[in-house]
């Protein structure tokens, strides 16, 4: 069973920029109630994608290089990454439905 991979400013490259795969990347803080509510919906998908997808969580009040790169303005924030580079962008709480149906698209 596949989880979702806890990354840091320090693995950020190699985990997310240098993967093969595509990486759905949720950035989150252990405060935010959605980002709490998502968090359900994202292991389902680790796990339903296992091999097509990857999805890592950066937590931005441990990690906050990450979030000014990105200009992370608000959190829950979904981006996923293709070939080192930001594909899509989702901001707040959506289900498991919605965020498949943005990043569809992207993954194999």
């Amino acid at each position: 069973m596949t989880h979702p991979v806890a990354v840091t400013d320090g693995t950020f490259q190699a985990e997310v920029l240098e993967a093969d795969t595509p990486v759905l990347v949720d950035f989150w803080a252990e405060w935010c109630q959605p980002c709490k509510m998502i968090a359900p919906h994202l292991e389902k998908i680790a796990e339903e994608q296992e091999g097509k997808l990857k999805v890592a969580k950066v937590n931005v009040d441990e990690n906050p290089r990450m979030m000014s790169e990105f200009r992370i303005r608000g959190i829950p924030t979904l981006i996923l990454f293709k070939g080192g580079e930001p594909v899509e962008t989702l901001v707040g709480f959506m289900g498991e439905g919605k965020i498949l149906e943005k990043i569809g698209p992207h993954i194999g």
